[in-house]
């Protein structure tokens, strides 16, 4: 399924996306590395294995975009004029590398442009969930999404 349109969504819709990923050690290194991020809970073996999670934690902006990326493909994909924000941003539970993760998106939010009479904003309630059924990251995204026939 391709993203949809502006006035395609409902209140209160709620998509399983497809597409699961285990993340990998490969992820989370190269992840944190290109974003110069030298915590040591994410590179350092040794340091993981004494703080309180015993091991290596995955970064957590590797979770946060792995969760938006998953969305994409139902939510936004090819309709999208512009993300506006990301609000409300939450890491219950860690992620450890071995994980498989999924994600599912509820539709909060729909709102008409004052500015583009050809688009509106979708507020979507984005959800990460580990193989244990556990929520690992959750956010709201809006969106500045096309209007089908405008």
């Amino acid at each position: 399924m391709a993203g949809k349109f502006f006035d395609e969504w409902q209140i209160g819709e709620t998509l399983a996306h497809d597409i699961r990923r285990t993340v990998t050690e490969t992820d989370n290194l190269l992840f944190t590395v290109m974003t110069h991020n030298p915590q040591p809970l994410h590179l350092d073996v040794e340091a993981a294995k004494a703080s309180e999670f015993g091991r290596i934690l995955v970064n957590g902006t590797f979770t946060f975009s792995l969760m938006v990326g998953l969305s994409v493909g139902d939510t936004t994909l090819g309709t999208l004029v512009a993300n506006l924000g990301y609000d409300k941003l939450v890491m219950p539970k860690p992620v450890f590398i071995g994980d498989t993760l999924r994600a599912e998106t509820e539709i909060i939010g729909l709102k008409e442009s004052r500015s583009r009479p050809n688009a509106g904003i979708v507020t979507f309630l984005h959800r990460c969930i580990n193989q244990r059924a556990e929520i690992v990251c959750q956010c709201e995204r809006s969106a500045l999404i096309k209007k089908k026939d405008v």
